[in-house]
């Protein structure tokens, strides 16, 4: 005997339905989220390597007033909400304090770059849970396919294959269900998480590259106005310095 899509629907218990109704609803979820986060993603990065190429031009020769002065672009992507939330840091911290100033941009930096990185991740959370509840969602239908079809069978008062094969077919039908959402969702996630963290590396190097250039800046600037010695930035930033060797 052959069943239909719409056979083993109208075999279906109520139960049954509503668990192919959910796993239905987690599908379209499932497939809004992916395309949601791919367009904000893939745009975000887009226009992240386009200010990456502005501020290359303008901090070619470590100018970072200039860097600080020019108009870039509103939205440059996340790169370019970290960098520009780290120049206006700069702008408005008094320029006699060297080490207000670099730790100041230190801060901002990393509270950024976390924000923007939880941005990011926004709506990932609800594809990892559809991954991993999907199965377990499909294996309750297959749970209420098998208790429809031992009443099936007690109604009829005969067994054999015919009298549960619609039991059967439904239960089967809800597991596959679950793993046909499940399987992409897991692709999905694991594909959007990486190119995230991807996101987050490239954060993180032009973060450091940006306060390793600004430590060049303050030195060059303060060495000679400031004789008496100063406090040294924060050892979580600072920059790495080439030692001499002994001889």
């Amino acid at each position: 005997m052959k069943f239909t899509i719409f056979e083993l629907w109208s075999h279906m218990g109520i139960g049954a339905r509503l668990i192919t109704g959910t796993m239905l609803l987690m599908s379209v979820v499932c497939v809004v989220l992916a395309v949601e986060r791919a367009v904000i993603l893939l745009r975000s990065n887009r226009r992240s390597i386009l200010f990456a190429k502005q501020l290359a031009e303008l901090l070619r020769d470590g100018d970072i007033e200039r860097a600080a002065a020019a108009q870039l672009p509103e939205d440059g992507g996340h790169l370019g909400r970290v960098l520009s939330a780290a120049f206006r840091a700069f702008r408005s911290c008094p320029k006699d304090d060297e080490d207000l100033t670099f730790e100041s941009v230190a801060r901002v930096l990393e509270r950024q770059a976390q924000r923007e990185v939880h941005n990011m991740r926004r709506g990932v959370g609800a594809l990892a849970t559809i991954a991993s509840t999907a199965p377990f969602v499909g294996l309750l239908g297959t749970v209420l396919g098998i208790v429809n079809a031992f009443e099936m069978m007690a109604e009829t008062g005969a067994g054999g294959l015919s009298t549960v094969s619609a039991g059967i077919s439904e239960a089967l039908a809800t597991t596959a269900l679950g793993l046909l959402v499940a399987i992409p969702a897991v692709g999905i996630y694991n594909a959007l998480q990486a190119f995230i963290d991807s996101r987050a590396v490239d954060i993180a190097e032009a973060s450091n590259e940006l306060l390793e250039m600004l430590a060049r800046h303050l030195r060059g600037v303060r060495a000679p106005l400031q004789p008496r010695e100063r406090r040294d930035p924060s050892p979580s930033f600072r920059p790495r310095e080439s030692v001499a060797p002994q001889r």
